[in-house]
């Protein structure tokens, strides 16, 4: 992966940022669960690490790609000529490590396409009881974990809009959330890579604050009292 600024070489301020609409609060507070993802993701006693990165990796994999193919209409070479994200550009490094810039449809293709032939690897993810995980397993799992962050962060940048006509923004912050908080608990990502959507990660993880409590509806104002009236006495 290479990212590349877009401030120009010759001293010139970049662009303004554009705005970020998927940080404004309207959005943020859509969510599909509202307790602490946390409870989540941290390992059960009775349940093996790998084991445990595995089921969950391979869910985010299909979560993922499932959100994605919501608005793939939208992802076009035309529409989106760069993997991007924030000031970001994504390079695609095929198996012999050369270095290939391409259109976001074809980056999000390969990944999904090398995610889904190492998720289904019975050598890689063995599904057989008693059959060990390679040695390789974990260092494979942070590399989906990384590629899967990149489509997240792109469905951000480049496609929220569409998320927000489809009315799915909700799904899609609990989903970043929830994998960000996976991620983190298990380090599989490093914080650079995710650095550039940390202003979305520290709203979004953090669990939403309870309804606030109806106020008490008001007693009704009673009348005053006799006794409590002046009284004027007529001589």
């Amino acid at each position: 992966m290479s990212w590349k600024s877009k401030t120009k070489p010759n001293g010139k301020k970049p662009p303004p940022e554009e705005k970020k609409q998927y940080l404004e609060l309207e959005y943020t507070k859509i969510r599909v669960v509202d307790f602490d993802l946390k409870e989540l993701v941290v390992l059960p006693r009775e349940i093996d690490l790998n084991e445990w990165l595995a089921s969950n990796t391979t869910t985010f994999f299909n979560l993922i790609n499932l959100q994605y193919s919501t608005i793939s209409e939208f992802c076009t070479g035309d529409t989106c000529q760069a993997m991007n994200a924030c000031n970001t550009i994504y390079y695609w490094y095929d198996e012999r490590g050369k270095k290939t810039k391409c259109t976001a449809p074809q980056y999000v293709d390969f990944v999904m396409s090398l995610c889904q032939k190492l998720v289904t690897d019975e050598e890689i993810f063995p599904t057989k009881y008693g059959k060990e995980f390679p040695n390789s397993f974990e260092s494979l799992v942070k590399k989906i974990c990384r590629y899967l962050f990149h489509v997240l962060a792109h469905l951000y940048w480049a496609h929220f809009k569409e998320t927000v006509a489809l009315e799915l923004q909700g799904h899609l912050n609990t989903l970043y959330a929830h994998f960000i908080v996976f991620v983190r608990e298990f380090n599989l990502v490093d914080p650079k890579e995710t650095c550039i959507m940390d202003d979305l990660s520290e709203v979004l993880c953090t669990p939403a604050p309870p309804p606030a409590p109806a106020p008490a509806p008001s007693a009704p104002a009673s009348a005053p009292s006799p006794s409590s009236q002046n009284h004027v006495t007529e001589r």
